[in-house]
């Protein structure tokens, strides 16, 4: 399905690149004829020809059509990044200082990982125990966690009891318990909650909160202004990393987050000399 969309698109963009290009042309040479003949409009005929020019030159310079679809396309990634680059310095509270986000490490981190994740993510299940991992090694990492389900109803069943439990001090345990579960359902959510001391009559008073429905659709809006399409997604530090990684690139990433800050603030420090 993928290849069949990426194809029509294709010919989407050509197309308008054709028409584009006929247009550019009928345009200037209406502009000449006008200037140059006392006719006012160019002639069927005329319009035909132009075509034809332009159909040929097409089709003995081919390479064309693929060089404007390539600068097509480096326009728009360019222009996406620009945007993002822009909507990360203007959402940075919502990022990283959201009271609602629950959030482990250090509170003081110069650099924080913002991660954008669904229980029934099956590539969230694999790369979020690497966030423990990292913690451990780097006790001035901070990890900010923002529920994203946006994959089933049990994706929204799993986030409002991972919030509902955080509520109770609980964040963590749920948490870990909801990435390792098989099924995530009402009887798994009262078993888990038994077994992890957490009020399970308070939690479900609490998943039905119309804030924590408020804060999850706050995260869809911030995704979407983050340009965040799928799961999972992280932030380290001015990077949006979508898809899963590994706990070594993490930390290399990491590294280069505090180098970039480093420098940014010695920079500062001596203008400011």
């Amino acid at each position: 399905m993928k290849s069949i969309f990426i194809k029509r698109f294709y010919i989407v963009s050509i197309a308008i690149i054709l028409l584009i290009g006929i247009t550019q042309i009928q345009a200037q040479t209406t502009k000449t004829i006008k200037t140059s003949s006392t006719k006012n409009n160019v002639s069927k005929t005329q319009k035909e020809d132009i075509e034809d020019i332009v159909r040929n030159y097409l089709l003995e310079n081919p390479s064309i059509i693929r060089e404007a679809l390539q600068a097509l396309q480096l326009k728009e990634a360019r222009e996406k990044q620009e945007l993002v680059a822009k909507n990360l310095k203007a959402f940075e509270k919502e990022i990283f200082a959201d009271p609602n986000s629950p959030s482990a490490g250090n509170k003081k981190a110069e650099v924080s990982v913002v991660a954008f994740f669904d229980y029934n993510c099956g590539y969230c299940k694999q790369s979020l125990p690497m966030l423990k991992e990292l913690l451990a090694k780097d006790s001035s990492i901070r990890i900010v966690y923002k529920e994203y389900p946006i994959l089933s109803q049990s994706s929204q069943l799993a986030a409002k009891a991972a919030l509902a439990a955080h509520r109770q001090g609980k964040y963590a345990e749920f948490h870990e318990a909801l990435t390792n579960a098989e099924e995530i359902n009402d009887e798994f959510i009262k078993t888990i909650s038994k077994k992890l001391g957490v009020n399970y009559e308070t939690l479900t008073k609490d998943m039905n909160d119309p804030k924590i429905n408020e804060y999850l659709a706050s995260n869809y809006t911030l995704a979407n202004n983050l340009n965040i399409q799928g799961t999972p997604a992280y932030i380290v530090g001015t990077r949006v990393i979508p898809g899963a990684i590994d706990l070594s690139s993490l930390i290399n990433i990491v590294a280069e987050e505090r180098a970039k800050l480093s420098k940014s603030l010695n920079n500062l420090n001596n203008s400011a000399k």
